[in-house]
């Protein structure tokens, strides 16, 4: 992956494979942004004229890749987009600098080093561009013929060395240090969401848990089919029945001596979903190795809290099954009995998401944490709804649901507030159970929504992430988002944790 460190060196002087500068989309043509001033300099103040020439406007995500001035180590300047200027001379956004930083970095593919001179201000910033390049360096390539996370014959940039960071700050050290975490396990998550449902199933889907638990001090319990049989886990056993591959519980526990509040994230981690016998058509099956990504995410953000040794205590639940036609598999018209031991009546296999997760979600309640969050790919309706880039947030409680989305937003994550409309819960009364589990066509992701709250524990603050559309970008790259699986909802999750670890979430 990756490597970053921080520079103090001039530009000039850097031995790298090229240059990286921002530049801005300003109301007569390009501007130059702050971090490139002596590269600009070097062009005796003439670069946004060279820029123009080239047919640079500096909008966001634009590369522009020139000769570097004479004198200089590096062969190639490289600049890249950062949108429009900003206003009132305030300074650029840290997103604006995550999705520059990740265009470049993957404009790169095949450099050992780049020297990054975005304006970097603070060690916020130096944390965003941190972020941004190595996530927009992310390669998955292991099932081509090259191997070893080359891409396209290229291997990802080697290095980044940020200009303008101060490598002895404290401030900036942790910075870099928290960007490192979180996009290590994030790419990790994606490396799961990207993996062919013929290699990963519940069962190694689970090793890989348990030995990442192992490597970052996380106790991780796996509940095999006997242990969920035993423990009357209908949901779980009734969507994972019809499979080969037995489905499991999993959880993972942080534990931070210093712990006042206990987070609980619960995953979706369907690792193939056919449909079951609800069978999905043609066209839209081709990409369901991504229905793990909610469980993929919340393993990542528990490794990230336990990396940063952040003083919450976190606990995921992996909620892992293949949903598979077969002559064992769940029928329309059959009822499960759940962990909570409430009855549901299966009306479409296909709507599967919720039955694992009830079981998750009663499971996770049993420990009384101050919050719960489940994270799912859930519902095609939410991504009628909001498209392919931003995720519903649904919640029992109006102040949790916008600190949710307040996160999202801080780390540059698009979602928005979703409400639970009490009148689409008669749609799901069952004449055989006590819940089924479909309602009204209409407004099904809220449907999906007020369904799971039915098994969330009394008086338990619980939120719910619908990331079905942002989950698998099956688009062209574009920012720091690779093409295939995203790590849609890491970066809130761990967000979370740092505000409650932080006394300003609840």
């Amino acid at each position: 992956m990756t490597a970053l460190t921080l520079s103090t060196a001039a530009a000039s002087g850097l031995r790298a494979d090229a240059i990286v500068v921002g530049v801005a989309k300003g109301p007569k043509g390009p501007v130059v942004a702050p971090g490139a001033e002596a590269v600009d300099k070097a062009y005796d103040g003439g670069l946004a004229g060279i820029l123009e020439t080239l047919g640079a406007s500096g909008a966001e995500g634009e590369v522009t890749k020139l000769p570097a001035p004479s004198g200089f180590k590096a062969p190639v300047v490289v600049a890249v987009g950062l949108g429009a200027v900003p206003e009132n001379d305030d300074t650029y956004g840290a997103e604006a600098l995550r999705r520059a930083a990740g265009a470049a970095a993957r404009a790169l593919a095949g450099a050992k080093k780049a020297a990054f001179a975005l304006p970097i201000s603070d060690p916020a910033d130096a944390g965003a561009v941190a972020e941004g390049a190595r996530l927009g360096a992310y390669a998955f390539d292991a099932y081509k013929e090259n191997g070893n996370g080359v891409k396209n014959g290229k291997a990802p940039l080697g290095e980044v060395a940020l200009i303008g960071g101060k490598p002895r700050d404290a401030a900036y050290k942790a910075a870099i240090a928290r960007a490192t975490a979180v996009t290590e396990e994030l790419n990790r998550a994606r490396d799961l969401i990207n993996t062919p449902p013929n290699d990963l199933n519940p069962e190694s889907f689970a090793a890989v848990v348990s030995a990442a638990g192992k490597e970052h001090g996380i106790k991780v319990q796996v509940l095999d089919e006997k242990a969920l049989e035993k423990g009357g886990y209908g949901g779980i056993l009734g969507v994972g029945k019809g499979s080969a591959a037995g489905p499991r519980l999993v959880k993972l526990s942080y534990t931070s001596a210093k712990a006042t509040k206990h987070l609980a994230f619960v995953g979706k981690g369907i690792t193939y979903d056919s449909g079951g016998i609800s069978l999905k058509p043609a066209g839209h099956n081709e990409t369901m190795k991504c229905d793990m990504s909610g469980a993929a995410a919340v393993f990542a953000a528990v490794v990230a809290a336990a990396r940063l040794g952040l003083e919450v205590n976190v606990t995921g639940w992996l909620a892992l099954a293949e949903n598979m036609p077969s002559g064992s598999a769940t029928r329309p018209g059959d009822v499960l009995r759940m962990y909570s031991g409430k009855t549901v009546e299966v009306l479409n296999t296909d709507a599967e998401g919720r039955l694992v997760l009830g079981d998750a979600l009663w499971k996770a309640s049993e420990e009384k944490p101050d919050a719960i969050v489940d994270v799912a790919t859930l519902t095609g309706a939410m991504v009628l709804a909001l498209g392919n880039r931003t995720f519903g947030v649904m919640a029992n409680d109006d102040a949790f649901r916008a600190s949710i989305v307040e996160a999202a937003e801080e780390v540059g994550e698009e979602s928005w507030p979703m409400p639970l409309p009490e009148h689409l819960r008669k749609g799901m009364d069952s004449p055989t159970a006590d819940i089924a589990n479909m309602g009204e066509r209409m407004g099904g992701g809220l449907v999906a929504g007020l369904f799971l709250r039915e098994f969330v524990g009394e008086g338990i603050t619980w939120a719910h992430l619908d990331i079905a559309g942002p989950a698998f970008n099956e688009a062209g790259p574009f920012g720091y988002t690779p093409k295939g699986g995203t790590g849609s909802a890491v970066r809130t999750l761990v967000r979370l944790a740092e505000l409650t670890a932080a006394g300003d979430l609840g």
